[in-house]
């Protein structure tokens, strides 16, 4: 199997396994993985549930459509992500339902919006900033997005939903559902005392 059809078909799996848990719902949602020197993201109007390895859009590094169906409105914010972390080959984005609860709530912060609550949390995703709101497919956003991942694994999308990187798409995929289980205990929690790791407890759990 050649390197291109692994990574279609890796990009599809992870689409059906979203859809079907229920991360993200009808045509929302995108994924992408690095192919060389160029993206592969799934298409515009595409649902993650049917798409199918040969409808994958292609992008150069800058965004541009260079292959494949239309890309979805959001490819860009895919390029600008990969771009800031070369050490990562894919992303995903979701509107997975608590993660995006957290992203309508009144923050007092935006630095980090989910505290470390568990291990994994501060293992898997570390810090969660929160983005000003953009419209969906708002290329406005590109440059935040560029320069949030830089430093940030993860990021939040107000009123929208999350952005995760990986070194793979397994690895996009395990921080998601990481942030998503995250968002619930934490929506479970609001109104209640915490008791968050330290911040020598969750820098021990990064490094695990």
């Amino acid at each position: 199997m050649s390197t291109e059809r692994r990574l279609r078909e890796s990009v599809v799996d992870a689409a059906r396994s979203i859809f079907n848990r229920g991360l993200t719902h009808g045509r929302t949602g995108n994924i992408s993985v690095r192919w060389g020197d160029s993206i592969l993201v799934t298409p515009t109007g595409s649902s993650l549930g049917t798409v199918l390895p040969d409808e994958l859009s292609v992008i150069d590094a800058a965004g541009e459509h260079i292959g494949g169906n239309k890309p979805s409105k959001e490819a860009f914010l895919h390029a600008a992500v990969l771009r800031a972390r070369p050490q990562d080959t894919a992303v995903v984005h979701t509107h997975s339902t608590y993660s995006a609860a957290v992203s309508c709530l009144d923050h007092s912060s935006t630095d980090s919006v989910i505290p470390p609550l568990t291990a994994y949390f501060a293992m898997r995703v570390g810090t969660l900033p929160l983005l000003p709101y953009h419209a969906p497919g708002d290329p406005a956003l590109e440059d935040l997005a560029e320069a949030t991942a830089a430093n940030h694994l993860a990021m939040l999308l107000s009123n929208h939903g999350p952005v995760v990187a990986g070194k793979d798409v397994d690895s996009a995929m395990d921080a998601l559902e990481e942030l998503e289980e995250t968002a619930k205990v934490y929506l479970l929690l609001h109104g209640h005392s915490t008791r968050p790791l330290t911040p020598e407890q969750a820098a021990a759990a990064a490094r695990i």
